[in-house]
C-alpha cells in the first residue's frame, strides 16, 4: 500500500516500532509487518528485515513479530526463499500465500530457517486445495483465512465456504477480511471464537466509516465492537 494511502502508515523501522507500541498498548496480542526498502517497498532483505524486526521487538518485547512473503516483492519464489534463508534477524512468523507460484519453495525456507508459518489462503482461490495438499501443512503456526470479497453483504459466504474447505485441519485459523468487508468478518471472527486481525493493510476505516489515524485506533475499536 503507498505511503499515499494514508497519512497514518508506517514504513521506516522507527515507524512500523511507534505504531507496533501503539497498537499492543491498545490491546494488540500479535504483530504483522511490511519491512520496507528505502524506496517504500515491501522486501525480503535481511538488512531491512532485520532492521524492521529489532525495531518492533525493543518496542513491545515479548509480543510475536510477524513478516510477509508476497510474490509482489519477488515473483521468483526461488528469489524469495534465497533471501529467506540470508536472514540473520528471525521474525517469529511469516505469511505465505498458497495460491502464489512456489508456496512450497518459500514454506520450506521458513521451515529450515526455524520461522513460523503463517498459511496465507485466500477466498475465491485454489490456495487452500494446494496447502492441503502440502505434506508437511501440519507443521504451520497457523492459517490466516483471508476473505477478499470486500462486500459486506456477500462476504459471510466466502467466510463458510473457506471454513468448510478447513474443516477437519487441526492448526488455528486467524480469519480476516478487508476494505467495504473487514468490520463484518471480523464481527463473525468474533461470533465463532476464532481469532482475528485488523489494521491498516486491512481497511482504513472506523466501523461507523471515519478514517482510522492508525492502527491502534483500528485494534481498540476492535475491541470495543459489538455484536449486533
Amino acid at each position: 500500500m503507498p505511503r499515499s494511502a494514508s497519512d497514518h502508515l508506517p514504513f521506516t523501522p522507527a515507524e512500523l516500532a511507534e505504531a507496533a507500541r501503539a497498537a499492543v498498548e491498545a490491546g494488540a496480542q500479535d504483530v504483522h509487518i511490511h519491512p520496507k526498502d528505502p524506496q517504500d517497498q515491501d522486501t525480503l532483505s535481511p538488512e531491512h528485515v532485520g532492521a524492521a524486526v529489532e525495531a518492533v521487538r525493543a518496542a513491545v518485547p515479548g509480543v510475536p513479530v510477524g513478516v510477509t512473503t508476497g510474490d509482489w516483492i519477488d515473483p521468483s519464489p526461488h528469489r524469495r526463499a534465497e533471501l529467506i534463508r540470508s536472514w540473520t534477524v528471525l521474525p517469529d512468523h511469516a505469511s505465505v500465500n498458497w495460491h502464489e507460484d512456489g508456496a512450497e519453495i518459500v514454506a520450506e525456507a521458513l521451515l529450515d530457517k526455524g520461522v513460523g508459518i503463517e498459511a496465507g489462503l485466500f477466498s475465491g482461490t485454489e490456495g487452500a486445495k494446494r496447502f492441503l495438499d502440502w505434506p508437511r501443512a501440519h507443521l504451520v503456526t497457523r492459517v490466516l483465512a483471508e476473505i477478499t470479497d470486500e462486500d459486506p453483504a456477500t462476504a459471510p459466504a466466502a467466510v463458510e465456504t473457506a471454513l468448510e474447505e478447513l474443516a477437519g485441519f487441526d492448526r488455528p485459523v486467524l480469519l480476516h477480511g478487508e476494505g467495504g468487508a473487514a468490520w463484518e468478518v471480523l464481527r463473525i471472527a468474533l461470533a465463532r471464537g476464532l481469532d482475528t486481525r485488523i489494521g491498516l493493510e486491512d481497511t482504513l476505516v472506523l466501523p461507523g466509516g471515519e478514517p482510522a489515524t492508525g492502527n491502534f485506533e483500528l485494534v481498540r475499536a476492535a475491541f470495543a465492537y459489538r455484536l449486533p
